[in-house]
């Protein structure tokens, strides 16, 4: 089978494999469609486990299902989640699903951008959606990325009335507007992109403005001379982190949503004094994967608009392109050959 081997953003390789085999209590999925994530582009991220087969966005169809398996069958079309708790530890049985050590250890073989993928069994049986039948391949990829922005907005605790600082409005950006919108926030949002600040107003923005010349006294007109009740830093870039601690109202919060690669630094004593919380939000648990699927269902999120390629998996590296150029680009959806 054809995989697509990541050794750098720029040196994405086709390569044959052979089809995995799967053992009792697993499935094969036939990737049907499978989305390129931000973090799949963060180089100082990934290169240092290159090389590695990525894709974590994966929807498909089940060609085959291993012994024990009752609740799926063959064509079933299917989303997977490659991250899912083991619901036993500490942690998730105080509800910190995204703190399992499973979470953070599983995968599924050998990853999204492959013809074909393994589902181990602890993934078959929590990580494993039937798709709604009106539920296209494509707007399946975009469960995974809509549930890491589904728990990241539990975390920051919108409410309606605030001033919501959206700082990158690539796709997890404009998914926070979205969801901050509906909960009744006022939102700005930023970016560099002359294209992806129109994409934040197109999907519902009431303000932007260009990072490369923001000052956070543009909220203060906006907002009653107060800054931002809440900043979701959603860019990984040093001037990202800035603007986010020069934004944050009093009592206000920052969920850094993406990060940059080097650690960051706050002003401690500002952040004590005025008593603003700093949280970080990573992944997401089977329970905001089945949120994210109703969201996408009812149509309350319409993320078919924030698809805008389809490659085909033969021309992987030309996906990698768009999303690390990040030009005019929103969703890179990589689909199979024929």
């Amino acid at each position: 089978m054809k995989v697509a081997v990541y050794y750098s953003n720029e040196d994405v390789r086709i390569e044959e494999r052979p089809v995995p085999h799967i053992a009792n209590g697993e499935i094969l999925v036939r990737m049907m469609a499978s989305g390129i994530c931000g973090t799949d582009v963060m180089q100082w991220y990934r290169q240092k486990k290159a090389p590695r087969i990525l894709g974590h966005e994966m929807a498909g169809e089940i060609v085959e299902i291993g012994s024990g398996v009752k609740e799926f069958k063959k064509g079933d079309r299917v989303f997977v989640s490659h991250h899912v708790p083991c619901y036993k530890c500490h942690y998730c049985l105080d509800g910190n699903y995204t703190a399992c050590e499973l979470l953070h250890a599983g995968n599924y073989d050998p990853g999204g951008f492959s013809e074909y993928i393994r589902v181990p069994g602890q993934n078959v049986k929590s990580g494993t959606f039937p798709l709604p039948d009106d539920m296209t391949y494509e707007e399946a990829a975009m469960i995974e990325p809509l549930a890491c922005v589904v728990l990241g907005q539990k975390q920051a605790k919108i409410k309606k009335g605030q001033t919501v600082l959206i700082i990158g409005s690539g796709i997890s950006g404009l998914l926070h507007i979205l969801l901050a919108k509906q909960k009744g926030a006022t939102v700005a949002a930023t970016d560099i992109n002359e294209y992806r600040l129109n994409k934040a107003s197109e999907f519902g923005a009431d303000y932007v403005f260009r990072a490369d010349r923001y000052s956070s006294d543009e909220l203060k007109t906006i907002n009653k001379d107060c800054l931002a009740e809440c900043v979701i830093v959603c860019a990984g870039a040093k001037q990202a982190v800035d603007n986010a601690v020069s934004s944050v109202d009093r009592k206000g919060k920052i969920l850094f949503f993406a990060v940059p690669s080097s650690d960051i630094t706050i002003p401690s004593v500002m952040f004590w004094r005025d008593e603003i919380t700093v949280t970080f939000s990573y992944g997401a648990s089977p329970l905001e994967l089945r949120e994210a699927i109703e969201l996408i269902n009812s149509g309350a999120v319409n993320v078919k608009k924030m698809i805008t390629h389809r490659i085909p998996l033969s021309e992987c590296q030309k996906g990698f392109n768009l999303v690390s150029k990040a030009e005019e680009s929103l969703k890179v959806v990589i689909v199979p050959d024929n």
